[in-house]
């Protein structure tokens, strides 16, 4: 758990070289013993001509408390964001997209008012706020708390205002709405044009670079999905086995849920090929030829297949939701634990428990893919969560490549984003149904929410403190992953599915899309910069802080071949009996799918 006490925030130095944007300022309230903000000091909260949609719909002077000095500034609530803004500070047209000092409306857990020592109310969309506030406590998704105290007297109005504008402004908010209609500046448009670092695998071309770079010769890389015809939240593209024809892909996956088939995931250097898939649709109706089809495609070219069922000993989806609730409550500033309760009510939420968890697991995959050639197949319902969690923890423990800092962004794209997992739907920030497992206990959450990626996140971070020389990338890059989940600056945490951010920028308009059950309706707002990606870090982080991304103490020569040679197999599990149970042989299981294929 690395990211409830923010500790390691970065400092921002204060920038001054933005002009004017020419926003229009409430008139000043006289007597409030505090300087009116000029003109250029509210319009450079926002970067010249960056956001040129975004609009001022409340501002107060005020005090950000709980620092040391507390700051004087302005609160200013925009329709994209709430930002403070202290005396004398500009934001910098280099990272013009976001600052320590901002949180984004859909970043808003919590938001409430405080008068004297006893009146608290929290505010919820639809509230009116029954009295002027002293304070306001705005607490963030991200753990962030932003405390801002006003000044007595011709204040008061003011106070008012820009809570209730706060409390607007985050009800209307959605994060698919949330960028419509905002275009990049010219100067922003020149910073953001630099290409991302690594490829984001929209183009054939970028998979096939891949597919090399991973030597698998056995594999191509198939379009049969290019059209989005054959299933919207798959990408564009996907290996295959290199016999297999398009036709036989397009059959073949019409078996599984959401048509998501097996394909290949990664390809391990000793000739090994681990492999995702969703679940078998039980209500299908295949022949001999479709069971000879999938049978081929599952062992890969391999006589040894393994099938993992990936939801064996993971927690839920609504386990995952109710841990993570519990730890945010835990970490706020605010907490009522009392410090030397503190460690058991963590343990309490099981959090750590179900890290563990994924850890041991992703560790029996590893060995199991390591020790000798074979094909493992991870099978799990949606193919969209912890198929994706343990595929990239095998390869953080197997490949060297996947623990460097480009390498370890390019595999979050092709593991999570290029493969559809439900990044706005999962955060709870849609209200779209998703055809889940009935079996799932139902809490105060909705079933579809979990943050699934924070988790793996998280146990990323246990293995970066427990071999720090292994990893190049820091715990600096990861708090900033896990920060810009919450900022919706571009499309790669902003929707659901390729389908969706191919339709949002242009890419995908002459495809035809067909259903697939829960995922099918575009959020609305067609105006996002299609060019932005999140690994564009220059956008958000200056120079000096994306140094910090980089761990000092990376050794790339202390294990060259592999974090788990063979002669150490069992760095974190000795034995893989915990699998037993879970797998099944490819002809038995194909048995129980079609009983009916037997007496044909």
């Amino acid at each position: 758990m690395w990211w409830g006490g923010r500790g390691h925030s970065f400092n921002i130095a204060p920038q001054k070289d933005n002009p004017e944007l020419g926003l229009s300022a409430p008139k000043s309230i006289q007597g409030s013993g505090m300087p009116e903000p000029r003109r250029n000091q509210l319009g450079s909260c926002l970067t010249s001509g960056c956001l040129s949609g975004e609009q001022i719909l409340a501002w107060a002077p005020g005090i950000r408390k709980g620092l040391e000095p507390e700051l004087p500034g302005t609160l200013i609530c925009t329709n994209l964001r709430v930002t403070f803004q202290p005396c004398g500070w500009q934001r910098s047209q280099d990272t013009p997209l976001s600052s320590e000092y901002d949180f984004a409306l859909v970043n808003i857990g919590q938001i409430e008012a405080v008068s004297g020592l006893s009146r608290v109310q929290l505010l919820r969309p639809g509230s009116l706020l029954k009295f002027i506030p002293e304070e306001i406590l705005i607490h963030g998704r991200d753990f962030r708390l932003l405390r801002v105290g006003f000044e007595a007297g011709g204040l008061k109005p003011q106070a008012f205002q820009v809570t209730m504008a706060i409390v607007k402004a985050k009800a209307q908010s959605s994060q698919g709405q949330q960028y419509a209609g905002i275009i990049l500046s010219k100067a922003g448009q020149s910073s953001a044009s630099r290409n991302p670092p690594i490829p984001l695998l929209e183009t054939s071309e970028d998979w096939e670079t891949e597919r090399k770079k991973q030597g698998a010769r056995d594999w191509r890389v198939s379009t049969v999905n290019e059209r989005f015809d054959l299933a919207t939240s798959l990408s564009r593209y996907f290996w295959v086995p290199k016999r297999t024809l398009d036709s036989e892909v397009r059959r073949t996956f019409g078996h599984f849920h959401q048509s998501r088939g097996p394909r290949l995931s990664w390809h391990h250097p000793a000739g090994s090929d681990l492999l995702r898939s969703g679940g078998f649709c039980t209500a299908s109706d295949p022949n001999k030829e479709d069971i000879r089809a999938v049978e081929s495609m599952l062992q890969a070219g391999h006589s040894d297949v393994v099938l993992v069922d990936t939801m064996d000993e993971l927690p839920s989806l609504a386990d995952v939701q109710l841990a993570h609730s519990k730890l945010r409550t835990l970490c706020q500033p605010d907490s009522s634990a009392a410090e030397d309760k503190w460690l058991s009510v963590l343990e309490g939420t099981r959090w750590l428990d179900y890290i563990r968890s994924c850890l041991r697991k992703a560790s029996d995959i590893t060995v199991l893919v390591t020790s000798r050639v074979r094909s493992v197949v991870l099978q799990e319902h949606s193919d969209r969560d912890f198929n994706g969690l343990l595929s990239s923890l095998v390869q953080l423990l197997s490949a060297p490549e996947a623990r460097t800092l480009l390498g370890f962004q390019s595999l979050v794209q092709r593991e999570w984003v290029a493969a559809g997992h439900p990044f706005l739907t999962r955060f709870g920030e849609t209200t779209a149904s998703e055809e889940v497992c009935t079996s799932l206990p139902t809490f105060q959450f909705p079933s579809s929410q979990a943050p699934v990626f924070l988790l793996f996140l998280d146990c990323v971070w246990q293995l970066l403190q427990q071999f720090p020389a292994e990893f190049e990338f820091s715990e600096f890059f990861l708090l900033a992953l896990h920060d810009s989940v919450r900022v919706p600056d571009t499309l790669t945490f902003l929707r659901d599915t390729p389908w969706e951010r191919g339709k949002q920028s242009g890419q995908s308009n002459s495809y035809t899309k067909v259903y697939t059950p829960g995922y099918c309706q575009l959020p609305a707002g067609d105006s996002i910069n299609p060019q932005l990606s999140v690994w564009n870090w220059s956008l958000r982080y200056s120079n000096e802080q994306r140094l910090q991304f980089h761990n000092p103490g990376y050794d790339p020569e202390s294990c060259p071949d592999s974090w788990l040679p063979r002669q150490q197999m069992g760095l974190l599990a000795p034995t893989i009996s915990g699998l037993q149970d879970e797998l099944a042989h490819l002809q038995e299981l194909l048995r129980k799918w079609t009983p009916r294929i037997n007496n044909s």
